[in-house]
């Protein structure tokens, strides 16, 4: 029920905000390059699904710079939920000196598992688009795309991201909690 109703000592909220806050940026800065590398393989992802999607947010940018905009917004929320996470396994009951260190591996983590899950999408994504595509014919009608194959390799990519995020997260919670069992827990400094 602790996972439910949790109780979270006053003195550690500033410092889990602190670790939810740099959790958001970073996956805002993921998102932003992530979706670079998306729109140079299919452009179409984004003109005839992703912008559509996020059009309540065109700020009227050109389109490389909207597929950014679109990337942070995708990711800010799971990485200050992903930091959220990480800080209630422990991560705030760390000492200060030790505790910036780890968040930033524990960070790392995430970032190259779910760098590996988008990788590897992207290494099936092209191996599917190099075969019978009769299934994704429903999207080629729906959007009117022009080059199925990248689309669907970008398809993929993001659903290894995904993925890997969340295989990331679960590493990451892991190394947390080890990092915790291992430290004297007679300090509780909450900076």
């Amino acid at each position: 029920m602790r996972w439910l109703y949790p109780h979270i000592p006053l003195a550690h909220l500033p410092a889990m905000a602190k670790v939810a806050a740099a959790g958001a940026l970073l996956a805002a800065v993921y998102g932003a390059v992530h979706d670079q590398v998306s729109y140079t393989i299919s452009p179409e992802y984004f003109t005839k699904m992703k912008f559509d999607q996020f059009a309540w947010a065109n700020l009227g940018l050109p389109p490389r710079w909207y597929a950014s905009e679109i990337g942070v917004l995708a990711t800010w929320w799971v990485g200050l939920i992903a930091g959220w996470l990480l800080a209630r396994a422990g991560m705030v009951e760390l000492p200060p000196r030790e505790r910036w260190p780890r968040t930033w591996r524990a960070f790392g983590i995430v970032a190259v598992v779910t760098l590996l899950g988008s990788v590897l999408g992207y290494g099936y994504g092209s191996l599917i688009a190099t075969r019978d595509l009769s299934a994704w014919s429903r999207w080629q009608r729906i959007l009117q795309l022009e080059d199925l194959p990248a689309f669907v390799t970008v398809a993929w990519l993001h659903n290894g991201g995904y993925l890997g995020a969340l295989g990331g997260l679960i590493l990451a919670v892991i190394y947390v909690r080890r990092g915790k069992s291992s430290t004297p827990m007679n300090v509780h400094t909450a900076n």
